[in-house]
């Protein structure tokens, strides 16, 4: 009987730490991490602030964990996209390119919140953690591309690196809470992100020489 009352406890704490969790999502998606506030947190839930702080030792630690939750969902349906295309390197830039620009642009508040806004030291680190991840996506993307000779011959960790940070700040003024645009700008965007990614990385023709598209 005991134990079962301990099971019982167990998963309601579990569910409470789920909900803040949850109700601190939907705020830094309405307002960034500035605008998740403890009592509004707490607020959300019903619950007290000192009670929100039992689950959590403080909003630092509470935000760092939103931010590993959301980003950690981006970067998995960003991998899944890659590794659901055509094996080539080029066909995988592509599906990266795609599934990140398009995602950032239908959730623009949480995209902005978890690529610029800034933040504490606590979850920058954890910004730091998945920038890394998703240079490691990209390298292995262009190291498929140079090794089928459909990329240029070249330092393939610096340079995904580079094509992983051209396409975040390509979506800085889009993203921007204070932004303004259409599906037609989007789509614009999106497609001289595509191009410009492409131009960088090169291709290789029959004679070994690098072709760029204009």
């Amino acid at each position: 009987m005991a134990y079962r009352q301990t099971e019982r406890t167990r998963r309601h704490a579990q569910e409470k730490q789920i909900a803040f969790l949850e109700a601190a999502h939907d705020l830094v998606a309405r307002e960034g991490f500035a605008g998740a506030k403890v009592s509004s947190i707490a607020r959300a839930c019903g619950a007290s602030t000192g009670s929100l702080y039992s689950y959590f030792g403080s909003r630092d630690e509470l935000l760092a964990a939103v931010f590993r939750r959301a980003a950690d969902r981006e970067l998995t349906v960003v991998r899944a996209a890659v590794e659901a295309a055509p094996p080539t390197g080029p066909a995988r830039l592509d599906a990266l390119i795609d599934t990140f620009t398009q995602r950032a642009l239908q959730g623009r508040r949480m995209a902005w919140s978890l690529l610029f806004e800034p933040v504490s030291p606590a979850v920058e680190g954890e910004r730091l953690v998945y920038r890394r991840a998703y240079a490691e996506l990209g390298e292995r993307v262009v190291r498929d591309g140079i090794e089928q000779s459909l990329f240029a011959r070249q330092n393939a960790p610096i340079v995904a690196s580079a094509v992983i940070g051209a396409i975040s700040e390509a979506l800085v003024g889009r993203l921007a809470p204070t932004a303004d645009g259409s599906e037609a700008a989007d789509a614009q965007l999106v497609a001289e992100i595509r191009a410009f990614c492409f131009r960088a990385l090169g291709g290789v023709g029959d004679g070994g020489t690098i072709s760029r598209s204009d």
